[in-house]
């Protein structure tokens, strides 16, 4: 008996050994199955990215960003000297002293200029509210002689820096760039001391290809220099010039059977010191050509006057499709607004005073058939007529912003019903702005 149990135990070990032997062997071949695997699976290789994806990542990256990228490997750094690469750019230049924002590395500039400056044809330079950053930009420009741009904007994020240049160092700078860019679509110099004869450099060179010419608050430019460019460049569609420079000579002119139909006309009307600046009248006949040539043209005016200084303005019917008030206008201004101005699509209100505009609002209504959108900042207006005001415009009305302190409760509506009445006309649900607490 103890032979046989003995025997058995033999048995059961060796079973258990072999189990543990299988087991071993087939964990083995598992293994060998999942390296083999492994060794014949693809792997992702970023240097063999196709060069056109590597490519459009690239637009997407800051300068630096892409400057390190351009280190991984052979092929991404042949991407990163593609023209393709460099035909959109934007020179941020900012002093670390005064601003806060990133600016791009001079050495990173003195590359671009050196390999890419004749790829470059999108240009844009964003200067803060220092001098050196404004004369840096005009370095730039300078040396931009190979390069055929095809739109170029000068941005001020702060103060107009480029003020603060000589004239002749910024005319100069510019020059460079007109005379060498014979397809310019597009330029925005807002805020810089372009005068008349550089204009005419413009014209001369780009008078075939420019479309977009944005020039606020150029205070070295007659209404002589801005007509010289309406005769001259007949493919002109967008632009946007102070008041000051407008005249019915410049809309005459843009009326021509030669000019293409205008799509966008801004006019800033800004007064500094108020009763010192004079603002001439258009007369209504050029407006009524203008409209005629231009049917569909968007005419926006953005006024920053005071209440005394609106006497020449919305006596008779004008365009205007966007009206924007950045000071306070009185009750009077805006019912002449709803007399004159038929083709009103947006009106903002930033300040009027304390007493109430409801007949104004409704006459607006009544009579801008294309109101879709409106804002009022520090005014008054009863609930009552604010919701009478909302169910003419109906569901046309697709921006309603109006801070809660503009609406005055009345007998018919509290502020808390006035939310339900206005969600029902609009079709939607609508809540009056909120002024932050903190």
């Amino acid at each position: 008996m103890i032979g046989l149990h003995l025997q058995a135990e033999r048995m059961k070990r060796g079973g258990r050994d072999h189990d543990d032997n299988s087991s071993e062997e087939g964990t083995t071949e598992k293994s060998k199955k999942l390296r083999t695997t492994n060794e014949h699976s693809p792997t992702c290789d970023w240097g063999n990215l196709l060069q056109d994806i590597v490519l459009q990542v690239f637009k997407y990256l800051p300068l630096l960003d892409r400057a390190h990228a351009s280190q991984v490997c052979r092929s991404w750094n042949q991407v990163f000297h593609m023209p393709d690469l460099w035909r959109c750019f934007e020179f941020e230049l900012n002093q670390p002293a005064t601003s806060y924002l990133k600016a791009t590395h001079p050495e990173l500039i003195k590359q671009i200029i050196k390999r890419h400056s004749n790829h470059l044809q999108y240009v844009s330079f964003k200067v803060d509210s220092s001098k050196e950053s404004a004369e840096a930009a005009c370095d730039i420009l300078s040396q931009l002689v190979n390069c055929s741009l095809k739109t170029l904007g000068l941005i001020s994020t702060a103060r107009p820096s480029f003020m603060d240049l000589p004239k002749s160092h910024f005319i100069s700078a510019l020059t460079v760039v007109f005379v060498n860019s014979k397809s310019l679509s597009s330029l925005k110099i807002d805020d810089t001391p372009v005068d008349d004869p550089s204009l005419k450099v413009l014209v001369a060179n780009n008078s075939d290809t420019l479309k977009l010419l944005k020039m606020s608050s150029c205070p070295h430019v007659s209404p002589a220099g801005i007509l010289c460019v309406a005769d001259q460049c007949h493919g002109l569609r967008e632009l946007a010039l102070n008041y000051h420079l407008l005249s019915d000579e410049l809309l005459l002119a843009l009326s021509s059977e030669k000019h293409v139909r205008l799509e966008h006309l801004r006019i800033d009307v800004v007064s500094e010191n108020p009763g010192q600046t004079h603002f001439h009248t258009i007369q209504k006949s050029s407006w009524d050509a203008f409209i005629r040539h231009s049917p569909k043209v968007n005419l926006v005016m953005y006024f920053f006057l005071y209440e005394e200084e609106f006497d020449p303005f919305f006596r008779y019917e004008i365009p205007a499709t966007h009206l924007y008030f950045g000071r306070s206008v009185s009750k009077d201004v805006l019912g002449r607004v709803g007399m004159t101005c038929p083709r009103l699509v947006e009106l903002v209100v930033c300040a009027n005073g304390l007493r109430p505009l409801d007949e104004e609002l409704i006459r607006i209504a009544e009579r801008c058939k294309n109101l879709s959108a409106i804002g009022l900042g520090e005014c008054e207006v009863s609930c009552s007529a604010f919701v009478e005001f909302v169910k003419m415009c109906g569901g046309r009305l697709s921006q309603l912003s109006i801070m809660e302190e503009v609406l005055i409760p009345d007998q018919k509506y509290s502020l808390e019903q006035i939310h339900w009445e206005v969600s029902k006309h609009l079709g939607r649900v609508w809540f009056p702005d909120m002024m932050p607490t903190w």
